[in-house]
Formats: structure tokens, C-alpha cells, sequence
């Protein structure tokens, strides 16, 4: 009889071990399937996007600073660089106008990146819209064209966010790929960190004044990309005329500004 137990205790403690097995295996392939869909939506619906099919495009956020975003410009003339999107805080452009020419001048595309630089997802819904329609008050003084694209301020988003991007007809865009150039690690590590990009992928900067590095590093990206024969592209040049593979669940991840594959927590919807 102490055999039967023993046996029956084995066995248990086997079933119990490959539970676990199969719910990490399970988990390791849905967070790989994530990092591969190019979009999150909600009853098929695409809501946001991180990826493309075509080329590669870099994003510039600013949401305050005085200093860089000027050099970062200059550099992105100097190598010829015709196509980028910058997303901009409302409450930036309020106070720089004439940087904002310079943007528009050179041609590069323009989104929203709010009005003040505040964490969406920490709001109550009219603290998102307020956000927002402040920042789309401040491009319309500012004569910028009503932006197609949206950027939260932090990277944080949820399903409360997207569903008021929608309403506001905006694209809300996050990335897949990022430059950490923030965290100013050299300008040779920055390149590193963008020459990971690969044919789809939306790569995250800065060109507000943390982002000391960056400007220097730009011929460094450019040789990086144009080594891997990647065609820098506008993010509305790169979504436009492509098939979106789009992944219907039940819960849209909450999204952390770090990975956009980093789950903090999943909400149900409605």
C-alpha cells in the first residue's frame, strides 16, 4: 500500500509539472504571436498599429526641450533623409513655431503626440478626450494639417485609448522598434539599437533635449539602414496600400512606452 501512495504522489507531482510546461509553452507562443502581428484590434478593426509591410520609418517624438530638435533637423537635411514622421506635443508646438516651420518645410509628416506630457492611461476617459482635442486645438493655430496619426505622450496605452482614438479619427502608432536613444548610450549603440530594424518595422526616437546623442547619430542610422537596403518611408507611406494582418482577441494588451510586447495587464472589453 505505501507504494500505491508514493506512486500516485509521483504521478501527481509529473501532472502538475507538465501543467505548468504547457501554460508557459502556451504563453511563450502567444506573446511571440503578438510580436509578429503588425496591429492590435478590436472586433477586427485595426487600432493600432506598430509595424508595416514596406520599408522603414523613423519617428521623432517631442514633447518638450528647446535645444535639440533643431539639430536633429539639420542632421536629417545633411543626409538627405526626405522622409520621417515626427509627433509632436501640443503644448510644444504652442511654444515653438518656427521649429514647427522648419518640420513642415523639410516635408516630414506630422503627428499627434497630446497636448501635455501625462500618462493616458492613469486619466478618466474626458481627461483623454481633453488631452487630445487640446493638442488637435494647438496644430489647427499652428496651420499644421489635421493629423491621421496618434501617439500617446508616455507609450502607455488601453483599450479606453484606443476607442477615443477612433472617435477622434485618429491612427493611434506605437513601435517595434527602439533606439533607446533617450537613455544617450553612445551614439554608436544608438545605430545598433535601429540596425535591428527589419522590412515593416517603426522605429522610435527623440528629438527633444534628453535625446543629446541623436543628431550625431543619424549618419551612423542612415549607413546601418541603407546597408540592409531598407527604404526610409513616411509611417503614412508605409501602412498605406498594404494588407494590415490584424489580430481580433478578447483583451487588448496595456502597453508599455519600454516593448510594445510587454503585457502589464489585459482588459477585458465590453
Amino acid at each position: 500500500m505505501p507504494f500505491f501512495y508514493v506512486t500516485n504522489a509521483r504521478r501527481g507531482k509529473q501532472l502538475i509539472l507538465l501543467l505548468i510546461i504547457t501554460f508557459f509553452t502556451a504563453l511563450f507562443f502567444y506573446v511571440e504571436f503578438l510580436a509578429v502581428s503588425p496591429s492590435f484590434s478590436i472586433n477586427g478593426k485595426p487600432k493600432i498599429i506598430y509595424k508595416g509591410e514596406k520599408g522603414v520609418a523613423l519617428t521623432f517624438n517631442i514633447g518638450w526641450g528647446d535645444e535639440k530638435a533643431e539639430g536633429i533637423l539639420k542632421a536629417l537635411k545633411q543626409e538627405k533623409i526626405h522622409a520621417a514622421t515626427f509627433f509632436l506635443a501640443g503644448s510644444w508646438v504652442e511654444r515653438h513655431p518656427h521649429i514647427v516651420k522648419m518640420i513642415k518645410e523639410q516635408g516630414y509628416e506630422i503627428g499627434l503626440l497630446g497636448y501635455s506630457y501625462i500618462d493616458y492611461t492613469e486619466l478618466e476617459e474626458p481627461g483623454i478626450q481633453n488631452d487630445i482635442s487640446k493638442g488637435l486645438e494647438a496644430f489647427r493655430k499652428a496651420g499644421i494639417e489635421k493629423p491621421l496619426l496618434l501617439r500617446t505622450p508616455t507609450g502607455d496605452v488601453d483599450r479606453r485609448v484606443l476607442k477615443i482614438a477612433e472617435k477622434s479619427n485618429l491612427t493611434m502608432v506605437h513601435w517595434s522598434v527602439n533606439s533607446m536613444d533617450w537613455k544617450n548610450p553612445g551614439t554608436n549603440i544608438i545605430a545598433q539599437n535601429v540596425a535591428q530594424a527589419k522590412k515593416g518595422d517603426i522605429i522610435l526616437l527623440h528629438a527633444s533635449d534628453a535625446a543629446i546623442q541623436t543628431a550625431k547619430a543619424i549618419p551612423l542610422i542612415k549607413e546601418e539602414l541603407t546597408n540592409k537596403n531598407l527604404k526610409l518611408l513616411s509611417v503614412s507611406e508605409m501602412i498605406s496600400n498594404s494588407k494590415s494582418t490584424s489580430h481580433e482577441i478578447s483583451g487588448i494588451p496595456h502597453i508599455v512606452n519600454s516593448s510594445p510586447f510587454m503585457i502589464r495587464e489585459t482588459l477585458q472589453l465590453n
